[in-house]
């Protein structure tokens, strides 16, 4: 049975809107099988022990090995004094030792704090260390962390143990903390639930029909939220997470499920990776021809979702050449399109996205006025629900499908006229030749980046032209051999900017 919304904040639509914002807008109501994601792992570790649970670069570990490892380091933190509730950083790189960290951290009721060492600047990781509060951070004994974190633990140094005796610690109700690059200049600490982890992991379609043996790459960047996808989503089901080295697409070509962001995705050739069996994308937005050109061979899952509502809160799933949409709220969830005044929008108007249920965040890590501004009460479920507003705008088709129709923060003015980037970045990819495209605001000019090098400028502001007005036209389109990307996997923005020195603001 779907949630019930309140007649009364939907007195403002007509009868048939009414029904129809309720029917598209609530998921269905599932009941995850447990309450804290590693309950899900050890389940698995216990029916499953022989299994191998990770790879990386040629080592492996078994289910039992894993569970093993993760048991001693929790009994470690434990008596080194983390109590549950804690926040521990886990500032490292991609290994073995690295799930073992998230495990362990949350075997000992305490939740995560992930960094990836090689790219996090110092003053970011103390920022890090400050907000979260944290006292104890693991890593590896190949890093070498700035001084005064905190009480540094190397996750493979920790004596081994062929027996010892657990001693009790309750769980807490948040499994990880996940810094996003933020809107007010500095990063801000998601405060990531347990049940918010098992609602979208544990149910379809975010359990992307994974079971034991089902072989998941780890490709993305441990401090983004879809690593969570990718790590505890896998575990959680009896799967083999192959956790990459420096060549993503050689450990791409031997699993059978990939998650990633559009950009990285794009990076990666079908017919080599012809042993992926089913595609998740998040993150961005996805372009029609990426979608296609993997839906040919696996099953295609289009979705969307700030960090603020657990990695995805809608997901589509895409068959060839079908219309490309953000797809349905995942189960237990709610999703509205309203307008300014936080009024429903009629069914096909185009508003902003705010999301409800289970898949709301507890919260920014101290800073309780942004957390306030973004999180609202939610006057559609009532009691003490609050719904996130995501900046993202959208609107529902008749059949219930969600379309993206980019950010509000993507709204620019261009000779006095609002312009969506994304808009016209999706008229670019209609080019001939264009497989990828970005749009960006540069000097009060519209400016185009177009993938490959070898697709045609004038094509491109051609495709524009057909599709949107004049004044969406970029003033400038510079071909790319290929998009460059940040260290979470999403188009750099800021890169591509810094290529704009000495161009003519002429279509080349």
């Amino acid at each position: 049975m779907k949630a019930v919304f309140h007649d009364s904040a939907l007195r403002d639509l007509p009868p048939l809107d009414r029904a129809l914002f309720q029917s598209f807008g609530a998921g269905p109501t599932r009941v995850p099988p447990f309450h804290h994601i590693h309950h899900a792992v050890e389940k698995q570790a216990a029916r499953h022990p022989d299994l191998v649970a990770l790879e990386h670069l040629g080592e492996s570990m078994t289910y039992a090995e894993l569970n093993r490892r993760a048991e001693l380091l929790a009994e470690f933190l434990t008596r080194a004094g983390v109590r549950p509730g804690e926040r521990v950083g886990l500032f490292l790189t991609r290994s073995l030792s690295m799930v073992v960290g998230i495990l362990g951290v949350l075997k000992a009721g305490a939740a995560y704090v992930p960094q990836d060492v090689r790219i996090a600047p110092e003053v970011h990781l103390r920022h890090i260390v400050r907000t979260a509060r944290i006292n104890f951070v693991l890593t590896t004994s190949e890093h070498r962390l700035p001084g005064h974190l905190g009480t540094v633990i190397a996750i493979d140094e920790v004596p081994d143990a062929t027996s010892f005796c657990r001693t009790p610690a309750a769980d807490s109700d948040i499994a990880a903390v996940i810094f996003t690059s933020g809107t007010t200049g500095r990063p801000n600490g998601v405060q990531v639930s347990h049940a918010n982890l098992c609602n979208v992991l544990l149910t379809a379609p975010g359990c992307l029909g994974v079971t034991p043996g089902t072989r998941v790459s780890q490709l993305l960047n441990i401090a983004f939220d879809m690593a969570m996808w990718e790590i505890l989503g896998t575990l959680a089901h009896g799967g083999t997470l192959v956790i990459r080295g420096s060549d993503i697409e050689q450990t791409a070509s031997t699993v059978d499920v990939v998650i990633a962001t559009p950009s990285v995705l794009a990076g990666l050739d079908p017919e080599v990776c012809h042993g992926v069996r089913t595609v998740a994308v998040a993150g961005e937005r996805c372009p029609q021809p990426l979608a296609d050109a993997w839906a040919r061979q696996a099953v295609f899952h289009n979705s969307c979702g700030p960090t603020e509502v657990t990695i995805v809160n809608t997901v589509q799933r895409y068959e060839r050449g079908g219309p490309l949409t953000i797809g349905r709220p995942v189960p237990n969830t709610t999703v509205y399109v309203l307008d300014a005044d936080l009024r429903p929008c009629r069914i096909g108007e185009v508003g902003e996205m705010w999301a409800g249920g289970e898949c709301v965040t507890a919260g920014y890590l101290g800073d309780p006025e942004l957390t306030a501004e973004r999180y609202r009460p939610d006057p559609f479920l009532g009691g003490d629900h609050l719904m996130f507003r995501t900046r993202d705008l959208g609107r529902w088709t008749r059949d219930g499908q969600l379309e993206h129709h980019g950010r509000t923060d993507d709204q620019v003015k261009v000779r006095g006229f609002r312009v969506e980037l994304d808009a016209v970045t999706s008229a670019l990819e209609r080019a001939m030749d264009c497989e990828r495209a970005t749009t960006l605001l540069h000097n009060g000019k519209l400016v185009g980046f177009i993938s490959p090098a070898c697709a045609a400028p004038e094509q491109a502001r051609r495709a524009v032209a057909e599709r949107l007005p004049y004044y969406c036209v970029p003033t400038l389109i510079v071909p790319v051999d290929t998009l460059p990307t940040t260290d979470r996997g999403k188009v750099d923005r800021r890169a591509l900017l810094s290529r704009l020195d000495g161009q003519k603001e002429t279509v080349a």
